[in-house]
């Protein structure tokens, strides 16, 4: 699961160099589904339970080391490249498609990020606590 995060702070830097190499904003237009679906995550700060995980996102079996030392820089470094794009672009301009959201805005990014880590929250701290999937504490996420 900390692999999912890590990979969709990863995909999200990618996308957002994307819009900086060329330039311009690289959203389509938005469809009526898209609206709503960004209304519920963005707007309402929901994240349905049991939505599937977009293609990039999909843990592949990364190094579990590689993934706890890199996600707090990759962090960064996502809101940095958000941060650049929102100062080129506006804060309203859609920039880049999610997904499954679709065309969003630099600050509608950055608040779909916030939704998504609140939304494995308890499993991240589960993981941390040794839960379920038999992880033992000094293996998993360091405060």
């Amino acid at each position: 699961m900390l692999e999912h995060l890590y990979l969709s702070y990863t995909g999200t830097i990618q996308g957002f160099e994307k819009v900086l190499k060329s330039g311009k904003p690289l959203a389509t237009r938005p469809l009526m589904a898209h609206r709503v679906r960004t209304a519920v995550v963005v707007g309402l700060g929901h994240m349905p339970a049991g939505s599937k995980s977009p293609a990039v996102a999909k843990p592949r079996g990364l190094p579990a080391e590689k993934v706890r030392n890199e996600i707090g820089a990759k962090m960064a470094v996502m809101d940095a490249i958000i941060a650049q794009c929102e100062a080129s672009f506006g804060r309203r301009v859609h920039v880049l498609d999610h997904p499954i959201l679709g065309p969003m805005s630099a600050s509608q990014w950055r608040k779909m990020h916030l939704v998504h880590g609140r939304h494995h929250q308890k499993e991240l701290l589960r993981l941390r606590e040794g839960g379920p999937r038999g992880l033992k504490p000094d293996s998993t996420l360091r405060p």
